[in-house]
């Protein structure tokens, strides 16, 4: 009895065991690690599928932020575009409307400005022709102020001066006659 030669009982027992424990395993213990292998290779196969899936959706999410993003941007170049086009026509609304002020106030005060010449003007003159009179009454020596003749000669004088005026607006190298011999040749004493 030897390792080349065993024994029948013990190789008839030996055999059954190995095949009961074998067939318990192969029960038992086999379908756990099958049922195991099984769990991991779907958790493999499907975490990679899932992670293709949850890619897929990643990708899907991102094109349409993309897309959001893109259309915003457009979106906002209008609204800047819109409020540039608003503020330029408000600009040149205002611009005519304080162009339209500007041309109103000068049109206004040159109104305003001949009436108060004319006024200053006539008021000069009525000056002019009392200080004249009183002048030349001093010069003469006699009173000419209460002349009725006085009034005629400074109006004779003011319309010179007035054609004169005219005159040197047509030909500015024509010299004036000082007042005093304007006066003096409507008085016929030149």
């Amino acid at each position: 009895m030897g390792p080349l030669k065993p024994d029948v009982a013990q190789l008839v027992i030996g055999l059954v065991c190995f095949f009961l424990i074998f067939g318990i395993l192969g029960a038992v213990l086999l379908p756990r690690i099958e049922k195991v292998l099984g769990e991991r290779r779907d958790a493999t196969e499907g975490g990679v599928e899932r992670a293709e899936e949850a890619r897929a959706e990643a990708q899907r999410i991102y094109e349409e932020f993309q897309a959001e993003l893109l259309a915003a941007r457009h979106e906002a170049a209008a609204i800047r575009q819109t409020a540039t086009e608003e503020g330029a026509a408000l600009i040149a609304r205002l611009r005519a409307e304080g162009q339209a002020l500007r041309d109103g106030m000068l049109a206004e005060a040159q109104v305003q400005l001949a009436a108060d010449r004319v006024l200053a003007e006539a008021e000069l003159r009525e000056d002019v022709i009392r200080l004249a009179g009183e002048l030349a009454g001093r010069v003469i020596g006699e009173p000419v102020a209460e002349l009725p003749r006085t009034r005629a000669i400074a109006d004779e004088f003011f319309a010179a001066q007035d054609a004169g005026a005219g005159a040197r607006a047509v030909a500015p190298g024509v010299r004036r006659a000082p007042a005093a011999h304007a006066y003096a040749r409507a008085r016929g004493r030149a």
